[in-house]
């Protein structure tokens, strides 16, 4: 009878969500982008796009993952250790101030450290420009009709159309998945009206010219050292239906004609990248290839990964508004609109299929989108949430091969992590703090307040192990099993006995970006055991002995990572007004509504904090973000609806997702909190990816959780879904993918799927089961 059952809903599934599938994913503007975040991002994992659909003059912003200034740099201080002794002392008697001022003298990197040219910055490749001359044009901006510019996520393409003086105009853009170029398409429905001319620019150290009728773009960004850094290229040609081209100076110069096709193919020299070579060999294959093949193939290959998941939350008469007018109406009428939710789930996985790619770099705080020079926090890698935050969608939204690029990275930061263990706390293993680049940084920041933090490479290791225990790939684990043992060790290495618990800890650390009073009323941020880092400690123990009885290595290892574990603090200890401690010490926060909410770090990413599995700390997890409040970063609103849908408060999750969702309309003010631009970048602000992605990984485990030993089928579901929907794709730990369908809240059909059918545990409308999954 259960598999008659399960055969049928099975059919009842399918039909659903081939019926969800045919909605367009479309962000669309009736008007062109008048800021940079209202543009249209494009991108194929390395090169990236962002146009702004301007009718006189366009600017196409161009960037390319791998730019960056800067270059390596040793900023250990090698006699950093002989002051651990000192710095420990301090803390242990309670004089964490004076602790505080001798880790700022003796504890920090050397020399500039981030601040510095040499740190680098991932940074803008340059602007592509289009002055357009329309025949019959008077004096003024022209009287445009018909105007509509859009995104469509499910083909990765943008178009804008408009019509001016009887003529029909449409641009198309993408950033190709299949010959590695950017690609725009001019046309006119009436022949001879396309007039423009073509340059490019960028803020600083730059040289355009042309080659024959190429136009190029290169330059080379500053080091640190010499100013020979990195070197870049930008070519582009064109190609023409009817009218002519000629070249004017540095310019290219278009007349009469009826179809225009620009291509733009750019690279640089990022570990020793044939640059120079490879663009001119795309460029030549992408002119061959008809512009329609091109086209189709970039959107089957886009698709692979994109339409691995369907979402479907009903629809509304608001769905058909302009993004930016469905932003203002969504906070108080989200009723009329419950597709927002799905496109803003969607659009953070295209994001993420956009900003990076196997072999190549992980998305940083800008994902691959930059418009300047100075891009904010350097565009660079921050380690305590936010790359971490970059990667929390990728499993559970069925794109987990675009968190090899993290874990490439990390691996790149276990033998500078090693000299930086050395140095600083004459330790095994590797550590990396909180900042980090291209270039191998591991070292503590400037400043002791943030730069101490101990969670870094921890942290960065349940990422890694998250992609192992979603696959279940043993060669991968194979692979990063030397990364976790090395921040194992690490850890091991540093943990010192606290004389009041006689517990193991850290020290010095901080709890990231967070200050305390101490008892004398003074301020201070170094510390012993922060909950983070117990919390990463256990977590990060539990991992390595797992993976090493998995892998069947280094029984002894085992052993005493299983013994440090019995002193080693609990997941969380609840302090006197009921909320879970930041501190080792019950200090009092300086700021009760800090951004950062590290201390649930056990909560979410790790599974050691749960309603079913420890309800007392769950319930003190509660009473910690009912403190800390709801406004914040847009990154900080992203991850309390993560820490809302584990503690299983579906209500309380959506009013976080309304939150994000309000519209940020400039770049320099937010109003006193977090949202999105109009083009639905996330606001910090300015603008940083996490909150993007933070998001859509929360509106997952609203749906679906894994990670308590079972698989939970709508843990969080807010009245706002409840009336019905349908999802398909979503994965679980161990392999599994996720078919379901609701109504009223409750899930209607449903299928486990997995590569090997094997016996799961489920629960579904608050019920545990046990049943096998159903092969794929």
């Amino acid at each position: 009878m259960r598999t008659l059952l399960t055969l049928f809903c099975i059919g009842c599934f399918s039909f659903t969500v081939a019926s969800a599938q045919q909605k367009p994913l479309k962000l669309w503007y009736d008007q062109p982008a008048k800021i940079w975040e209202e543009t249209l991002p494009l991108g194929n994992g390395r090169l990236g796009m962002t146009p702004d659909g301007g009718i006189l003059k366009e600017k196409i912003v161009l960037n390319d993952i791998t730019l960056w200034s800067g270059s390596p740099q040793d900023a250990n201080n090698y006699e950093a250790y002989k002051s651990l002794p000192d710095i420990r002392k301090l803390i242990a008697e309670g004089r964490n101030d004076e602790a505080q001022d001798l880790v700022n003298k003796t504890f920090v990197c050397k020399g500039p450290g981030s601040t510095g040219v040499q740190w680098g910055k991932y940074q803008v490749m340059g602007a592509l420009e289009l002055d357009f001359m329309y025949k019959g044009q008077q004096a003024g901006q022209p009287e445009v009709k018909q105007y509509r510019r859009e995104l469509s996520l499910d083909q990765a393409t943008a178009n804008c159309t408009f019509a001016l003086n009887g003529v029909n105009y449409k641009r198309e853009y993408f950033t190709s998945f299949d010959d590695d170029v950017s690609i725009v398409k001019l046309t006119a429905d009436k022949a001879g009206q396309l007039n423009l001319r073509i340059s490019m620019n960028r803020p600083e150290r730059y040289t355009v010219q042309t080659e024959g009728k190429e136009l190029q773009m290169s330059g080379q960004l500053d080091n640190g050292v010499d100013g020979k850094g990195m070197q870049y290229l930008v070519r582009l040609k064109t190609k023409l239906k009817d009218g002519t081209l000629s070249v004017e100076g540095n310019t290219l110069v278009i007349r009469d004609a009826t179809e225009v096709l620009i291509y733009i193919s750019a690279g640089t020299d990022f570990r020793g990248f044939a640059f120079r070579e490879k663009t001119k060999q795309l460029l030549a294959a992408a002119l061959e290839k008809p512009y329609a093949l091109q086209k189709s193939r970039h959107e089957a290959n886009f698709s692979k990964l994109f339409k691995r998941v369907n979402l479907d939350l009903g629809d509304g008469p608001s769905s058909t508004l302009t993004t930016d007018k469905r932003l203002e109406g969504f906070y108080d009428s989200y009723d009329k609109d419950p597709a927002l939710a799905t496109l803003f789930f969607q659009y953070g996985r295209y994001l993420s299929i956009s900003s990076t790619r196997v072999g190549l770099l992980p998305p940083n705080l800008q994902g691959l989108w930059a418009h300047e020079i100075n891009t904010a926090w350097n565009g660079d890698y921050h380690l305590d949430v936010n790359v971490q935050m970059n990667h929390w969608p990728l499993e559970v939204t069925n794109l987990s091969e675009l968190n090899l690029p993290l874990a490439d990275l990390v691996k790149s930061l276990v033998k500078p992590g090693e000299r930086t263990a050395k140095a600083y706390y004459n330790a095994k293993g590797w550590i990396a703090h909180v900042i980090t680049n291209v270039w191998g940084f591991t070292e503590p920041g400037e400043s002791a307040s943030w730069g101490a933090s101990n969670a870094g490479s921890g942290w960065l290791c349940n990422n890694l192990w998250d992609h192992y225990a979603f696959t279940n790939d043993v060669e991968y684990l194979k692979s990063i099993y030397p990364v976790l043992k090395g921040s194992a060790e690490f850890y091991k290495s540093v943990l010192v006995t606290d004389p009041k618990t006689g517990w193991l800890v850290t020290s010095p650390s901080v709890s990231p970006e967070n200050t305390f009073f101490m008892a004398d009323g003074k301020k201070a941020s170094i510390c012993m055991g922060p909950t983070i880092d117990n919390q990463i400690v256990r977590e990060l123990f539990g991992n390595v002995i797992t993976a090493s009885k998995r892998l069947n290595l280094d029984a002894d290892f085992r052993k005493e990572l299983e013994e440090s574990l019995k002193t080693v603090p609990p997941a969380g200890v609840i302090s006197k007004d009921g909320r879970i401690q930041e501190w080792l010490e019950d200090y009092k926060e300086t700021e009760v509504k800090h951004r950062h909410v590290s201390h649930l770090y056990g909560l979410y990413p790790a599974g050691l904090i749960s309603p079913l599995s420890t309800p007392e700390l769950a319930e003190a997890a509660r009473k910690t973000l009912e403190v800390r409040g709801d406004v914040g970063t847009s990154w900080s609103i992203a991850y309390k609806i993560l820490f809302w849908a584990r503690l299983q408060d579906g209500n309380r999750a959506f009013k976080l997702i309304k939150e994000i969702l309000r519209p940020i309309l400039s770049p320099k003010n937010s109003g006193g909190g977090g949202g999105v631009y109009p083009n639905l970048f996330s606001a910090h602000p300015p603008f940083q990816i996490d909150g993007n992605f933070g998001a859509t990984a929360g509106i997952a485990e609203m749906l679906v959780q894994s990670h308590d030993g079972f698989i939970d089928l709508l843990p969080a579901m807010p009245d706002a879904w409840k009336k019905y929907g349908t999802v398909k794709g979503l994965k679980a730990r161990g392999n599994y993918t996720v078919d379901m369908s609701w109504k009223d809240g409750k899930v209607t059909n449903y299928t486990i799927s997995s590569a090997r059918p094997s016996r799961l545990k489920l629960r579904v409308n608050g019920v545990m089961t046990e049943l096998m999954s159903k092969k794929l």
